[in-house]
């Protein structure tokens, strides 16, 4: 996945969509981790309009595939889950989304 810079915002919000930050905010705030199903409640519950499921579940695997978050495979009643928790502190992933940006941003410049 490729994140996408709005420059019309700030903060994490220039990189992410409302529940999708809102999103992590969730995870940030859980000690053990979450299922899906757990953020997806949550994240309704905390905004204005509701999201799907499926674009939570697809927006948690994007962040995991890139090293955002991380996953641990349960096992339970109906198969297979994954329980999602955050792989760097709110602080370490504003420093890291800066540090890829300005890498970026140089080799535009020197290119």
């Amino acid at each position: 996945m490729n994140l996408k810079v709005d420059l019309s915002q700030s903060g994490l919000n220039m990189f992410f969509k409302d529940y999708q930050y809102e999103a992590l905010n969730v995870l940030w705030n859980s000690d053990t981790g979450l299922l899906s199903r757990n953020v997806w409640d949550q994240v309704n519950v905390n905004l204005p309009s509701s999201i799907s499921r499926a674009s939570i579940i697809n927006y948690l695997n994007d962040m995991l595939e890139i090293g955002i978050l991380k996953g641990v495979d349960e096992t339970g009643k109906g198969g297979h889950r994954t329980r999602y928790s955050p792989a760097m502190s709110e602080q370490e992933l504003k420093e890291h989304l800066s540090e890829k940006v300005e890498t970026k941003l140089k080799d535009m410049k020197n290119s």
